[in-house]
């Protein structure tokens, strides 16, 4: 059926092309030879797999999680207080505990401050990890690039494509190379 389609396709650009190009004739190019080529489709999404990924990207982004945990422990302390603030809040305007307008302002103030440097601590912890996360994946960015190159070299692929940045309507089982890629990968690269 697809054969149908491109026949088809081809059919009607043919068609097309020399419908505007009535007058002129075509000929084959004077120099040139056809290309061997063997292409190969990817998934550069499954390198970071922790369980069948390659096992530097875990490593890396265990050791990044590690660095940050303790920012992220404090966060979560903070954020929990923050909730048991807005619960004493809360009981103090619905008169479950007993307050004055002036004490009830006083607790949101101090809710309102003490979220404005929760939300800045936050940011600045994103805005690090991202840093911090660049900083150690684009060597073994950088690396994995060069291994697929000389992977795709040793194996004859021609042209490497890679499916988790390219979207692709079908590519059958047999061109998919992640998996041995990653096992090449982690083999020589333990």
């Amino acid at each position: 059926m697809k054969r149908i389609w491109l026949l088809l396709l081809l059919v009607t650009i043919s068609a097309a092309a020399s419908a505007q190009t009535t007058g002129t004739t075509w000929a084959p190019p004077q120099t040139g030879t056809v290309p061997r080529s063997k292409i190969a489709v990817i998934y550069s999404g499954a390198f970071q797999d922790p369980k069948e990924g390659i096992t530097r990207f875990a490593a890396t982004i265990n050791k990044l999680n590690a660095e940050f945990q303790p920012i992220q422990n404090e966060l979560n302390q903070t954020a929990q207080r923050l909730n048991a603030m807005q619960e004493e809040i809360k009981k103090m305007q619905g008169g479950a505990t007993p307050a004055t307008p002036q004490q009830i302002q006083a607790k949101i103030d101090q809710f309102d401050e003490q979220k404005k440097a929760y939300d800045r601590k936050g940011e600045d912890a994103r805005t690090n990890y991202q840093r911090r996360r660049g900083e150690l994946l684009l060597p073994l960015q950088e690396d994995v690039g060069k291994a697929l190159d000389a992977f795709g070299k040793a194996n004859g692929i021609t042209m490497i494509i890679d499916g988790t940045q390219v979207p692709l309507v079908y590519a059958a089982d047999s061109v998919d190379i992640t998996k041995a890629f990653i096992a090449d990968y982690n083999r020589k690269n333990p």
